[in-house]
C-alpha cells in the first residue's frame, strides 16, 4: 500500500469508526425511547449528538478523561427530545463507556499476543503500511462486535424491570461503571509510553498486565451488569410489597363497608317485616278520615325508606359496596356512570378478589374522567359470563397520552410517591392469573378500556 493509499484508507477508516459507535450509542438508546412518534427523529438525535461529540473532540485539545463528560452533558441537554428521563440519560452513557472501554482494554490484549506470536520478516514499506491497516480494521471489527455483545447484554437487563432512577438509586449504580471507566482512562495512559524517543510498552514491560488487565476491564463491566440486577430484584421487591399493602388497606376498607352493608339488609328486612302494620295504621287512618296524620305517617314512612336506599344491587355485599361507592361518587363529580354488573353465584369466585380487580379499575377511571371536560365524563362497568369464563370490562373517557412499559402496563406520570402510584393494575393482573386469567388494554379515540377474564374453578 502506498503513502497516499494509506492516506486515504486511514481518512475513510476515521470516518467509519464515527459512524459505527454512533449507530451503537443510537442502537443502545433506542429501545427506551418509549413515547409515542417520532422516533425516527429521535434516533436521529442521538446519532447527530455523537458525530457532534467526535467533531468538536477532533478539534479541541480536550483532556482524554473530559470526553465522556462531554458527551454526557450533550446529551442531557437535548434529553427532552429523545423523550428520555435525565437520570436514563446519564446511566445510558456511563454504561456505555464503560462497556466500550471494557471491550477496548480486552481486545488490545488479545491484540498484542497476537501481534508478539506472528513472526515478521524485513518488510517494504508498502507491505508495513498494508500490514498496519488490516490490523487496525481487524481491531475494530473485534472491538464493535465485542462491544455490541456488552451493549445488547446490558441493554436486555436494563429492560427486564424498570429502575425508580432517583438521587440515591442512581449514585449507586453509577459507582462500579465510573470505577471502570477511570481505569480504562488510567491504564490507557501506561499501555504505550514515549521515553527519550523510545517506545515502552507495557505489556512488554510487565507480561503480568496481558492477564490482569483484560480480567479488571471484564470485573468492572460484569460489577455494573450485577449491580443493575441488584437494583431491579429490590425495585421488585419494594413494588410487591407496596402492592401487598395496598391490596391489605383495600380489604380493610372493604371489610368495614361490608359491615355497613349487613346492617342495611337488616334493616331492609325489618322493614320489610313492619310494612304489614303499617299499611293497617295507613289504612286505619284512612278510613277515619284523619289525612292530616295520614300524610306525616306516610313522610315519616318515606324518610325512613330513603335511609334505606341502595341503588345497585350485584348479588354480593362486597362488589354491592364498592359500586355504590363508585356510582355516588362519580355523580358527585360530575361522570356518568353506567353498570351491568352482576356478581358470579357460581364458579368458585372469591369475593374478595372480585372486590379487588372492581376496585382497581373503577378508581383508575375515575382518576381518568377527572381529567376529562366535565360534559364527555363517563364510567361503564359491565360483566358477562359464558360456561366457565367470567369477564368484567371498564370503559371510561380520557384526554391524557398512555405510556406503556416494558410489563405492557401504563406507566404512572405521578410524581409524589412514586413506588405507591402506578400498581393498581398490576394487581389486577396479579388476581387475574389466580383464575389463569389475564388483563387486556385497549385505546380507541378518547375511550380507555380495561378487560378482565378470569376462568372459574371449583376449588380455591
Amino acid at each position: 500500500m502506498s503513502d497516499t493509499g494509506f492516506l486515504i484508507f486511514n481518512e475513510a477508516f476515521m470516518i467509519g469508526v464515527e459512524l459505527i459507535y454512533a449507530a451503537l450509542l443510537t442502537a443502545f438508546f433506542l429501545p427506551f425511547m418509549t413515547t409515542h412518534g417520532q422516533k425516527w427523529r429521535k434516533r436521529f438525535i442521538v446519532f447527530s449528538v455523537y458525530l457532534l461529540f467526535e467533531m468538536v473532540c477532533s478539534q479541541a485539545a480536550l483532556p482524554q478523561g473530559s470526553l465522556g463528560l462531554l458527551l454526557t452533558v450533550m446529551l442531557l441537554a437535548v434529553s427532552k427530545w429523545i423523550g428520555l428521563e435525565k437520570s436514563l440519560v446519564f446511566l445510558l452513557t456511563l454504561l456505555y463507556f464503560n462497556a466500550r472501554i471494557s471491550s477496548g482494554l480486552m481486545v488490545q490484549s488479545l491484540a498484542f499476543l497476537l501481534e508478539q506470536s506472528l513472526n515478521f520478516y524485513i518488510e517494504s514499506p508498502e507491505a508495513i503500511l498494508l500490514r498496519a491497516a488490516i490490523q487496525v480494521t481487524m481491531f475494530l471489527i473485534s472491538h464493535v462486535t465485542l462491544l455490541a455483545v456488552m451493549l445488547y447484554i446490558l441493554q436486555w437487563q436494563l429492560r427486564k424491570h424498570r429502575i425508580p432512577l432517583n438521587c440515591r438509586e442512581l449514585c449507586y449504580i453509577s459507582l462500579v461503571p465510573t470505577a471502570g471507566i477511570l481505569f480504562g482512562q488510567v491504564i490507557s495512559r501506561l499501555i504505550v509510553e514515549f521515553k527519550d524517543g523510545v517506545l515502552f510498552q507495557l505489556y512488554e514491560r510487565h507480561p503480568v498486565f496481558l492477564a490482569v488487565v483484560p480480567l479488571l476491564a471484564l470485573l468492572f463491566y460484569a460489577g455494573a451488569y450485577l449491580t443493575i440486577a441488584f437494583q431491579q430484584g429490590m425495585a421488585e421487591l419494594r413494588e410487591e410489597q407496596a402492592t401487598h399493602y395496598v391490596e391489605y388497606q383495600q380489604m380493610q376498607a372493604i371489610r368495614a363497608r361490608i359491615h355497613e352493608t349487613e346492617r342495611f339488609y337488616t334493616l331492609i328486612r325489618q322493614l320489610k317485616h313492619e310494612m304489614r302494620g303499617h299499611l293497617t295504621n295507613i289504612k286505619g287512618l284512612a278510613q277515619r278520615g284523619e289525612y292530616a296524620s295520614l300524610e306525616g305517617y306516610i313522610t315519616q314512612m318515606d324518610e325512613r325508606i330513603s335511609d334505606f336506599e341502595w341503588t345497585l344491587q350485584t348479588g354480593n355485599p362486597i362488589t354491592d359496596v364498592i359500586i355504590n361507592d363508585v356510582r355516588q361518587r362519580s355523580l358527585d363529580l360530575g361522570i356518568r356512570f353506567q353498570s351491568d354488573f352482576y356478581y358470579p353465584v357460581s364458579g368458585g369466585y372469591d369475593a374478595f378478589d372480585v372486590g379487588i380487580i372492581l376496585q382497581n379499575l373503577l378508581q383508575n377511571a375515575i382518576e381518568a374522567c377527572e381529567k376529562v371536560k366535565e360534559r364527555e365524563r363517563f364510567i361503564i362497568l359491565i360483566s358477562k359470563r359464558k360456561g366457565r369464563f367470567f369477564l368484567i370490562e371498564v370503559k371510561n373517557s380520557f384526554m391524557d397520552e398512555v405510556i406503556f412499559g416494558q410489563d405492557g402496563l401504563p406507566v404512572t406520570t405521578k410524581k409524589e410517591d412514586t413506588s405507591m402510584h402506578g400498581i393498581g393494575l398490576s394487581s389486577v393482573r396479579r388476581e387475574a392469573e389466580k383464575y389463569m386469567g389475564e388483563l387486556e388494554l385497549k385505546i380507541k379515540q378518547e375511550e380507555f378500556s380495561a378487560t378482565v377474564l378470569l376462568q372459574g374453578r371449583s376449588n380455591l
